[in-house]
Formats: structure tokens, C-alpha cells, sequence
């Protein structure tokens, strides 16, 4: 055992970044509603920039969090666990929410038609949002994560799964958007951008998982 085991084993880690995380995790799911509503809802464009700018708040306060949790980082002797992990886990989560603000920027200044909107890209807020929620699951229960080790995997595992859906939707969307001739090309710009952008943010959350997985395996 070397030094900084053996002080390890004997001083308290230090917990105060499981509130940042928590916090950070919940922003994701308050923004994934947002975004679900503005995907699945016919809305004015007037409703649909109350929207956005709901999600930018979220995401600002997202930020702070983040920047919280590498303040934290920066002072802290002992940590819950490993100082990159740390870092990464923060900056996997800042992705996420990046991303959701991202699509719902292009929602709002694409102004896609209603009857080209294709269920795909609903499918995907719907993936998106139950993301979210595998994600605050998975957060919510680092604090104790040998007591919770199962229900984190769980939670990994769904996060994979909608990942592997997500695959799926694109490439079944991305063929149907080309097949037609008649479509506008400007519109297929527009959706093509919308939907890499979703499928974008599934990959971000699943690489959250991968990122808690690499902390249950040298922890617990």
C-alpha cells in the first residue's frame, strides 16, 4: 500500500461533489422535458422561443455546476474518486445538456415544417428525455455506490440500450429523408443537421455511462 492508500483508508473522502453532480443531473432532465414538449407539441413560434430560452437557462445554470465541481477539484486534497473520472464525469454531463440546448436552437431557428417533422425525430426527444432520467438514476446513487453498485449498472445498461435505438432511428431516418427526390434540398439540410444533433446527444449520455462504469470498476 502506498502513501496516498494508506491516507486514504484512514480520512474521510471528500462529498462535497455529489451535490454538483446531483444538481448538474437534474438540469439534464429538466431540459430533456423542455426539449420533449417543443419536439412533440404543436407550438407558436413565440412559444417555441419561450422554450429555447428555458433550456439556456437550464443550461447556464448547468455551467455553473460544472465549473463548481473543477473549482472543487482544484482545492481538494481527497476525492470520492479518481480526480480524472471526476473531471471527465463533469464534462460528459455538460455535454449532454450542450447538446439538448444545441437541438433546440435548430428546432427554433430551422423552423422545420409540422408535416416534415418525421416521428423519428420525436422517437428521439422521447429517447432523449428517458436518457436523462437513466442518467439523474445513475448520479443519484454514486454517493453510496457499493450499496447501489446493481442499480447503477441498470441504469448503464438502459442508457446503452436507448444508445443502440437511437443508432437505429437515425439510419432509418437518414435513409428516408434521402430516398425522396422531391423533397427540398433545404429542408433535408435542415433535418439532417436536427437529427445528427439528436443523435449526437444520445451518444453523449451514453458515454456518461461508460465514464460511471470506469468509476464502479476502480471503486467498488
Amino acid at each position: 500500500m502506498n502513501f496516498n492508500d494508506f491516507v486514504k483508508w484512514f480520512v474521510p473522502k471528500n462529498e462535497s461533489f455529489f451535490p454538483f453532480f446531483e444538481s448538474e443531473a437534474k438540469c439534464i432532465v429538466q431540459a430533456s422535458e423542455h426539449l420533449y414538449e417543443m419536439l412533440t407539441t404543436k407550438k407558436t413560434p413565440e412559444e417555441s422561443l419561450e422554450i429555447l430560452l428555458k433550456i439556456k437557462e437550464i443550461e447556464n445554470e448547468g455551467d455553473e455546476f460544472t465549473h463548481g465541481i473543477y473549482e472543487q477539484l482544484d482545492k481538494s486534497f481527497l476525492t470520492p474518486f479518481d480526480r480524472e473520472d471526476i473531471h471527465r464525469l463533469a464534462s460528459s454531463l455538460d455535454d449532454v445538456l450542450d447538446y439538448i440546448y444545441a437541438v433546440s436552437q435548430r428546432i427554433y431557428w430551422y423552423k422545420p415544417k409540422p408535416k416534415k417533422v418525421r416521428d423519428e425525430i420525436k422517437n428521439f426527444a422521447a429517447l432523449i428525455k428517458e436518457s436523462a432520467i437513466e442518467i439523474e438514476i445513475s448520479v443519484l446513487h454514486l454517493r453510496d455506490a457499493s450499496r447501489n453498485k446493481s442499480k447503477i449498472l441498470t441504469s448503464c445498461v438502459n442508457l446503452n440500450t436507448l444508445e443502440n435505438q437511437a443508432d437505429e432511428l437515425f439510419f432509418r431516418y437518414m435513409s428516408d429523408l434521402f430516398e425522396d427526390q422531391e423533397k427540398d434540398t433545404i429542408d433535408i439540410i435542415k433535418n439532417k443537421d436536427i437529427i445528427s444533433t439528436l443523435e449526437q446527444c444520445v451518444d453523449a449520455a451514453e458515454d456518461v455511462s461508460d465514464i460511471i462504469k470506469t468509476i464502479l470498476i476502480k471503486n467498488v
